[in-house]
């Protein structure tokens, strides 16, 4: 086999001829001339149609390709444009790169396989790039995907949640499949508007096949579902429902925090004014008192211990919140019944926030009915959330949510980026 072929075999190089290899000192790389064969010559950049000479262009390009070991490797090639009668004078289409990009494909598809799987700082310091030019990556193999995948086809069965990013109060709307367990779609924004580009794309015949959708109580989420998918049953969440009776048992923990033995401690020069004895105490079992009770450790357990002996009031408020959690487990007419005698018990508890809390499940109990009814977990959608959290640690240093949203869906739908030659 000739140096030239082993070379076009080894850049991954397809309907090309490699007509020479050199080594380049002023950029310490390796540059492999090629050109199109016959097969993909004179094609239009954007559309690929074969189409009539136009002039030479500006001349020899290259494109970054995968390194050859620790050596830099780059294709060059002309140039030159042809008239397209779609695009008019447009540079001639590569075999291994895209239109008007400095990377080839499978250099593209390594950078988004690496940012998938590792870390921000080891996809950089491997590939020799910077991390905008790797979000920049993304988005295009997302876009190749997009191409060819349909996310949105076949759903029936949805869950709408939104997660904040970085600062500023900066939100992204995902939607998951509870038949499949992956992100279909991702969106910026928190409003009725932004979920509508979701419903916009899904198209109003399958949103009409959509039968059930998960979501919070928020009302944006609740009008665009309404409108723009009028035959699913809408059901609440349990994950923010039991995060409401949460919020209630905080406002008692603070309530009895404030009012325990040594609440105040006067400041001195130097020192903060500290709480000690009981208020301490209650201020420690904030942890304890969130908790799922199968997840605390012997410490917490005994925190609770203590709360049930000397607080029976924020004891009552703890033993509500778990009664609402058991509301979720059992589920079916099991459930519905426990809420009733939830209810029941939260109205007469004599503790003013989880009256208010019976007041807000009362409101919405028809779409709690259907949670319990047809056993949507929003555990998959905070799953979902939790692992796009951790993407954004990794995207922080992108200046907009685009490779952000794509990453996301690379990363946590069936269809994520493959390794240059495996698939």
């Amino acid at each position: 086999m000739q140096n030239n072929s082993v070379w076009g075999r080894a850049c991954g190089l397809t309907r090309t001829v490699v007509e020479a290899v050199r080594f380049d000192e002023t950029v310490d790389a390796v540059v492999v001339s090629a050109r199109p064969d016959a097969r993909a010559r004179s094609r239009c950049g954007r559309c690929g149609r074969r189409s009539p000479g136009y002039d030479q262009g500006t001349g020899r390009r290259r494109w970054r390709g995968l390194d050859a070991g620790t050596t830099r490797v780059f294709i060059e090639a002309d140039a030159p444009r042809v008239r397209c009668r779609v695009h008019g004078p447009t540079v001639t289409q590569v075999p291994w790169a895209r239109h008007g990009v400095g990377h080839t494909r499978d250099f593209d598809a390594m950078a988004a396989w690496l940012a998938v799987q590792t870390s921000k700082s080891a996809t950089c310091q491997l590939l020799r790039v910077a991390w905008r030019t790797v979000g920049s990556i993304i988005a295009r193999v997302n876009d190749d995907v997009e191409a060819v995948v349909d996310r949105l086809d076949g759903l029936r069965r949805i869950g709408i949640d939104e997660i904040s990013y970085k600062r500023s109060h900066r939100y992204l709307i995902v939607v998951v499949d509870h038949d499949t367990g992956r992100l279909v779609w991702a969106g910026e924004g928190r409003s009725e508007a932004a979920l509508n580009r979701f419903f916009d794309e899904l198209g109003d015949a399958r949103a009409a096949e959509i039968t059930h959708v998960s979501a919070d109580m928020a009302d944006w989420i609740a009008k665009a579902v309404a409108e723009r998918a009028p035959n699913a049953i809408r059901c609440a969440d349990p994950f923010h429902i039991v995060a409401w009776a949460i919020e209630a048992l905080d406002i008692e923990r603070r309530r009895a925090w404030n009012q325990a033995a040594g609440r105040t401690i006067e400041k001195s020069p130097g020192r903060r004014g500290r709480t000690s004895g009981d208020s301490r105490t209650i201020a420690r079992s904030r942890y304890a008192l969130w908790k799922n009770p199968t997840d605390l450790n012997v410490r917490q357990r005994q925190q609770l211990d203590w709360i049930a002996k000397t607080d029976p009031r924020l004891w009552r408020a703890y033993l509500l919140k778990e009664g609402l959690r058991y509301v979720f487990a059992a589920k079916g007419q099991d459930g519905k019944d426990a809420l009733d005698r939830w209810l029941s018990w939260a109205r007469r508890s004599q503790l003013e926030s989880f009256v208010h809390l019976a007041k807000r499940i009362t409101q919405h109990r028809q779409a709690i009915d259907a949670n319990l009814e047809h056993g949507l977990s929003q555990g998959l959608i905070e799953s979902t959330n939790t692992k796009i959290r951790l993407l954004t640690r990794i995207a922080f240093g992108f200046h907009d949510p685009e490779p952000l949203i794509a990453l996301a869906l690379l990363a946590l739908d069936s269809h994520p980026p493959h390794l240059p030659g495996r698939n």
